[in-house]
């Protein structure tokens, strides 16, 4: 069965602090720490409020769960639902319908979600009634306001009869969005800290929302969130718009509490588990296993790249770009069920995520993360841009950018792209073998050449010829690695100077 949101957590977040401090905005009406029923709201006073508390400790407030509550198996968690019925708007001739989500047995932490209209904040309570709740579960939860864990967005995005979920957040700084005929698949994340460090990684939360109530013929839905975590604060700004493409406009403004020297800007998070170059080490009957199978990256200097990505023996960090690409995210190009064999988690369905920079973000480098892993439940895959200069304390930060979900991001200007990768050894297993399949080049080689390079081992065997079952190219090569442990293998298709296909990269590794 495929595997739901709440049960998915990143690898490097098994273990999360579970209780946070449950946040508030200022108000002229209110104290700060305890908001009235409704206030006034704007991203103004959202701003200066994470700026007023980024200039005082950190110091999370501890919830406590409802008595019972915090006795529940994952399975009672599980059975709680959100009554359909109860969904905010839900009565209302309105194109977007917000639905509460519960605490659960991994994602314990409290957030306030709030519904804005014409500039006043209301808080919302999660009353018993909102929930379907079997009847084997204690009876005091019957009566008590169930703490909050995030919130869905319901639209009519693939047919007028329907109201399909398209967005989601739930979990730290963690949201999910689909695009038109898709399902959920990676995550993308407010914000990153420390990723990979030998410190350990710091998982900044969401603890305030504040949805806006759209208009009656709106596209989109605008969305506020308040992050707070030990090294800083955050005020977010999310405009989704769901469709054929679901556009995400991020806009935040960050007050480092400590100078921040390792900083994970619009960071994707997504499960890849093994493919054709991989799956000799896993025993299972599936071909391939991932919600994302590559890298792209479209940088300054016009190169388009494609990394695919690997489960590895040790944990791999591999840094791209040292300018402002034009964009970058994670990609799944497998899109046939065959690629799967998997009519259950329907892994071809899964989005791909583009980040495209909406500001100056300044000097860095796309920094990509491989986590090992054995099991397809944990995300093991993180990407993120990483600014050269530490984000210094007290100093805003701002950084404007879209996400944008779909089955593929945009094309690659008439380059060809590489849409399988293949791995195995020779006859005699003292090589690795690789195979290179690459569509939107054409199929004819007259006039064609590789351009390969290996940063260590030597390379052999290099053909390029038709693949007419594809209409497209197929190049291949053979590298004997000799005494290297890992070696950097870069590949693209040229006619003259100028290249037909993507860029390949490749990092092979021994074991």
């Amino acid at each position: 069965m495929p595997v739901s949101f709440a049960d998915k957590l990143p690898l490097l977040a098994l273990i999360l602090v579970t209780v946070v401090a449950r946040a508030a905005p200022t108000a002229a009406a209110a104290a700060p720490d305890k908001p009235s029923a409704t206030y006034p709201f704007t991203y103004d006073t959202l701003v200066a409020d994470a700026k007023r508390r980024a200039a005082g400790a950190y110091s999370p407030q501890h919830d406590r769960l409802p008595s019972g509550l915090d006795k529940l198996s994952p399975e009672q968690y599980r059975s709680i639902r959100f009554n359909p019925d109860a969904g905010i708007w839900r009565a209302e001739q309105l194109p977007f319908r917000l639905e509460l989500l519960r605490a659960g047995y991994n994602l314990q932490t409290a957030v306030t979600i709030s519904t804005v209209e014409n500039g006043v904040a209301h808080d919302v309570m999660a009353t018993p009634a909102m929930f379907q709740m079997e009847s084997t579960l204690p009876a005091q939860l019957g009566k008590v306001s169930l703490p909050l864990s995030g919130f869905r967005v319901r639209s009519r995005i693939n047919s007028n009869k329907l109201w399909d979920e398209f967005l989601v957040f739930q979990g730290a700084s963690y949201y999910r969005a689909v695009a038109k005929n898709l399902l959920y698949g990676l995550s993308a994340r407010g914000l990153a800290i420390n990723t990979a460090e030998p410190s350990g990684e710091e998982f900044p939360v969401f603890t305030h929302f504040w949805i806006e109530k759209p208009a009656a013929r709106a596209n989109s839905i605008v969305i506020y969130a308040l992050l707070e975590s030990e090294s800083a604060t955050g005020a977010y700004r999310f405009t989704v718009q769901p469709g054929i493409e679901t556009l995400t406009d991020v806009d935040l403004t960050l007050f480092p509490r400590v100078e921040m020297r390792v900083t994970g800007i619009a960071p994707l998070t997504s499960m890849f588990l093994f493919d054709e170059t991989n799956r000799g080490h896993l025993d299972d009957y599936r071909p391939e296993v991932h919600d994302s199978d590559g890298l792209q990256i479209a940088a300054a200097s016009g190169e388009q790249i494609f990394r695919p990505l690997a489960n590895p023996t040790k944990l791999q960090v591999s840094t791209f770009t040292t300018q402002q690409p034009h964009g970058f995210g994670l990609v799944q190009r497998s899109r046939q069920q065959s690629d799967f064999q998997d009519f259950d988690a329907q892994y071809e369905r899964r989005p791909s995520a583009w980040i495209e920079p909406k500001s100056d973000w300044g000097a860095g480098s796309v920094e990509l993360v491989e986590i090992p892993s054995g099991r397809e439940s944990n995300d093991n895959i993180v990407v993120f841009w990483r600014p050269a200069q530490p984000l210094a304390t007290g100093r805003a930060a701002h950084f404007a950018y879209r996400v944008i979900w779909s089955a593929a991001p945009a094309s690659l200007k008439s380059l060809g792209i590489t849409i399988a990768s293949r791995s195995g050894a020779s006859l005699d297993g003292k090589r690795r073998v690789f195979l290179l399949d690459f569509v939107g080049a054409g199929d004819k080689v007259d006039g064609l050449r590789l351009d390969l390079s290996a940063s260590a081992g030597r390379v052999s065997n290099a053909t390029l010829i038709p693949n007419s079952a594809l209409h497209g190219l197929r190049a291949s090569f053979e590298i004997d690695p000799r005494d290297a442990d890992l070696i950097e293998i870069r590949l693209r298709i040229m006619r003259g100077d100028h290249p037909v296909t993507e860029t390949w990269l490749y990092r092979w590794t021994s074991g």
